[in-house]
């Protein structure tokens, strides 16, 4: 296989005294597409901060291929109501963009009726999307989206993952995705990460299902994720 554009080998966080994250490792390759998955406090987005180089991790290492571009949506983004920006403006932000390759992202993203209207006025789908886009101005190898879908209706998350997947398909970038939505996981990764301070089991997802430690997590959830699975793998739907 290739050299991966990531590898984290051993990194260990603690705050307080308490462990947040205990001898994680994984490698991220190109146009791999890995969902980080664990119960609320398990270290998701202290591993994402690492990563992002936002804090530091008390041990291990991450080592970066040199080419390597992240593209990066957070859980939370809120538009300061009192600045009257529009979504193009805060596109272009710091940025200097060839024209044509920031028209073809907002056609990817579909959000050219959006660009005239001020950020603070958007939907939690359209806002999801723009930060997507500003994720991808940035020509990234790496996607690290933190539960881009949260706080969104069932249309709108629907909306989202199906872009997220087009994107993956269509730029081959490495995704990395934290995410709450235990059904959509098993749809588009290649390989499941399931955290809970360590990694509790990871693979594909066929097997993370079969995975005691898995279940063990997610007991409460994974009656519903079996009949949602087996749904979407004996028929399609129309659109």
């Amino acid at each position: 296989m290739q050299d991966a554009l990531m590898t984290i080998s051993n990194i260990s966080l603690s705050h307080n005294g308490k462990n947040i994250l205990d001898d994680v490792s994984f490698k991220l390759h190109q146009g791999e597409f890995i969902t980080l998955i664990g119960p609320n406090g398990a270290g998701k987005s202290s591993l994402i901060k690492i990563l992002l180089g936002v804090i530091k991790q008390d041990s291990g290492n991450i080592t970066s291929n040199a080419d390597i571009r992240l593209g990066y949506t957070p859980q939370i983004f809120t538009a300061n109501p009192y600045i009257p920006i529009s979504v193009k403006d805060f596109l272009t932000l710091n940025q200097k963009l060839d024209n044509l390759f920031m028209q073809q992202t907002f056609d990817l993203t579909g959000i050219n009726e959006l660009l005239r209207l001020p950020l603070k006025n958007l939907s939690g789908g359209e806002l999801q999307k723009v930060l997507l886009t500003r994720a991808l101005l940035n020509k990234p190898n790496v996607l690290i989206l933190d539960e881009p879908a949260q706080n969104l209706d069932v249309d709108s998350q629907m909306q989202l993952y199906k872009l997220i997947q087009d994107i993956h398909q269509q730029q081959n970038c490495a995704v990395l995705m934290v995410s709450h939505d235990l059904h959509r996981v098993m749809k588009e990764s290649s390989q499941v990460i399931c955290l809970y301070h360590h990694i509790c089991c990871e693979g594909l997802p066929e097997s993370i299902l079969k995975d005691a430690k898995f279940n063990d997590l997610f007991a409460d959830q994974i009656n519903e994720l079996m009949a949602t699975y087996e749904h979407h793998h004996n028929h399609h739907h129309e659109h």
